[in-house]
């Protein structure tokens, strides 16, 4: 580093901004990390370490029994992973079917009522779903979908549509019209549109319906404990209840963890896998 450079009070300024809010970034990044690394290192621990208190450090040895415990807790932690998954992915593929039609019909289409219709979904947001469960309750065990995986993934699919059309809209009305009527000109019918350019483009919001979708269906709670009495139809999260609950007023913290643990990882998975979609606005430039 030269004199001159020393001598500069702006350069040398901007450097100390930057490292501060590197230093800073590290510091939140870690009270974040903190918990969900801690929770793995004492779903390892043998169960004396796991219980113990204060609690300690890191594990004396590797031990899998804290998961090999989960299965005994109802029908197995195999089947209600299975459970999570499947009513995972059914929401994810009916809020990203129903909100990418709906959004591209609110954003692309003139029709009679379309902006109080619009209006009046995005109000359901305002309506805490724990007031209605009670009636989605009724209707699934008028229609025998109670206590199955199926009913449910609607249930999560409802609760998920207000937002996925809201930023499915908003995406499709940030897509350039002349990308889609160059399409059409060149003999792209309205599906064709759709299938082959639109959704390329709005992959972005695509991806953020699809990620909030997954996350909520996998760690929600209340519905899937009202709607499923039987231990082979529930899902982790009422697992993860169980295990808390214990057994005479006990909680095993290594159970509790490694179940924890088991929760955490698809979810951090998936976020990771889908980032870059996540992040990035593919319409930039494809305009010029």
């Amino acid at each position: 580093m030269t004199t001159k450079s020393l001598n500069n009070p702006r350069k040398n300024g901007r450097i100390l901004g930057q490292t501060s809010a590197y230093v800073l970034c590290l510091i939140f990044a870690f009270l974040f990390l903190a918990p969900i690394i801690w929770s793995v290192i004492t779903s390892f621990k043998p169960a004396a370490e796991a219980l113990a208190a204060p609690p300690t450090g890191l594990p004396s040895r590797i031990s899998l029994d804290n998961y090999l415990k989960l299965d005994r807790y109802g029908a197995g932690i195999a089947q209600y992973v299975f459970n999570s998954v499947v009513v995972a992915f059914i929401t994810v593929i009916g809020s990203v079917l129903l909100s990418t039609l709906g959004g591209f019909g609110f954003a692309r289409f003139n029709f009679r009522g379309k902006n109080p219709l619009f209006l009046l979904i995005l109000s359901s947001l305002m309506i805490p779903f724990q007031s209605i469960l009670t009636p989605l309750f009724v209707i699934l065990t008028g229609i025998h979908l109670q206590n199955t995986l199926f009913g449910l993934a609607l249930v999560y699919i409802t609760f998920q549509l207000p937002f996925g059309v809201f930023v499915m809209r908003n995406t499709f009305a940030a897509i350039p019209r002349e990308i889609e009527e160059a399409a059409l000109l060149d003999g792209c019918t309205v599906l064709t549109l759709l299938w082959r350019v639109m959704i390329v483009l709005a992959r972005p919001g695509i991806v953020t319906v699809g990620l909030y979708a997954f996350l909520n269906s996998w760690n929600e709670f209340l519905a899937a404990l009202i709607f499923m009495s039987k231990e082979d139809r529930f899902t982790l999260p009422i697992l993860l209840a169980n295990v808390h609950s214990g057994r005479f007023g006990t909680v095993d913290w290594g159970a509790l963890q490694a179940g924890v643990t088991i929760t955490i990882v698809p979810c951090i998975v998936v976020f990771v896998l889908l980032q870059r979609y996540y992040i990035q606005g593919l319409t930039s430039g494809s305009v010029k």
